[in-house]
């Protein structure tokens, strides 16, 4: 019986948490709160495509014989890795959302020491600028070497390199992540949106 009245609380919190964290402020613009919100499933794509490929082994990608550990640690698989990095890209694409949101504009109260507080905006301004700046040139600049058949350094893409294969999976590679070429861009147009609507107030 407890176990049944727990259940919906537990599915309360967690919705209560999931429109806290995504429930726009007043004053956001549509259009500005479409951008946030879909900064994060520009992201999406490439990290589900990493882990079916990588992590799960599915023969969207060409190494049959699976991807090296490279420089990882001795203690860090590969596979692991790269459920790490996909979760980690994907929570850095949520932070768009506190443009828009209310945790954008005052520290959660569960923060210890800044819980309740104003955040400040030149600090969050120049931070998403600089990331919006930074995404925008290094998907851009991996993009137009990718698709003259070379690495970021100007060495010829390796044998193994999704994009060789050609045919199906090529084109699933090229589907999962060219979305990325907009997460720049979105974040740096939900700023000025973030800059404007909190330098009026």
């Amino acid at each position: 019986m407890t176990a049944q009245i727990d259940a919906p609380v537990t599915v309360g919190r967690v919705r209560t948490a999931w429109r806290g964290a995504h429930a726009p402020v007043a004053g956001v613009p549509r259009w500005a709160r479409i951008a946030a919100y879909t900064v994060p499933l520009t992201v999406l794509p490439s990290g589900l495509w990493r882990i079916a490929g990588i992590t799960f082994h599915l023969p969207i990608d060409i190494n049959e014989g699976g991807h090296g550990s490279g420089d990882l640690p001795s203690w860090l698989p590969m596979e692991l890795y790269v459920v790490l990095l996909s979760v980690l890209s994907e929570l850095l694409a949520f932070t768009a959302i506190g443009l828009i949101a209310r945790w954008g504009e005052v520290f959660p109260r569960w923060i210890p020491g800044l819980g309740g507080r104003r955040v400040p905006t030149r600090a969050v301004v120049v931070t998403a600028a600089l990331g919006a700046a930074v995404l925008t040139v290094v998907w851009t600049v991996g993009f137009v070497a990718l698709f003259a058949g070379v690495t970021v350094t100007g060495e010829p893409t390796p044998a193994d390199f999704p994009t060789q294969a050609g045919g199906w999976q090529a084109a699933i590679f090229y589907l999962c992540y060219l979305p990325l070429l907009l997460w720049g861009p979105l974040l740096a147009a939900v700023t000025f949106a973030y800059h404007r609507r909190r330098r009026n107030h």
